[in-house]
């Protein structure tokens, strides 16, 4: 029996893996999003999805500490926590018993939350989501974007 012969082709240097194609795939949707219905709207739609996926993450770090509520010093070591393990690089800059700030050195979107900036109504969905659910109110604000 014939054996099929090799393309080559899974040797080729395609910068092509599954987290890229999910981080190319959101920069088009959010993109065609922009572009049909304006950056405006398109933060919308993607802020919906921010605070749904601020649920998941909510939940799951509730029950892997297993609390029923984080505590302000949980808080800002979960969000960091949290971008750290999506390949984002945050970190708290300062914070006292009315504010968490917080720094950013990478995105998790990488180069393609360029030029993207509904994607970061993402981080601050998720955020607020989290603080609001454990402190009854949440307020963010970014004053400087990566994209």
């Amino acid at each position: 029996m014939n054996q099929p012969q090799k393309s080559g082709l899974q040797d080729l240097p395609l910068a092509l893996e599954r987290d890229v194609f999910l981080r190319s795939l959101l920069r088009e949707l959010s993109g065609t999003l922009e572009d049909v219905i304006g950056v405006d709207e398109a933060s919308g739609f993607i802020s919906i999805v921010g605070q749904r996926m601020g649920d998941q993450f909510n939940d799951m770090y509730k029950t892997a500490l297993q609390v029923s509520r984080l505590s302000r010093a949980q808080l800002g070591e979960v969000l960091v926590d949290l971008k750290r393990r999506i390949q984002g690089d945050f970190y708290i800059i300062s914070e006292d018993d009315e504010k968490l700030v917080l720094g950013n050195r990478a995105c998790p979107f990488g180069d393609k939350v360029l030029g993207r900036p509904s994607l970061c109504m993402m981080t601050s969905n998720v955020f607020g989501l989290i603080a609001a659910e454990n402190f009854g109110y949440a307020k963010v604000s970014i004053e400087q974007a990566i994209a």
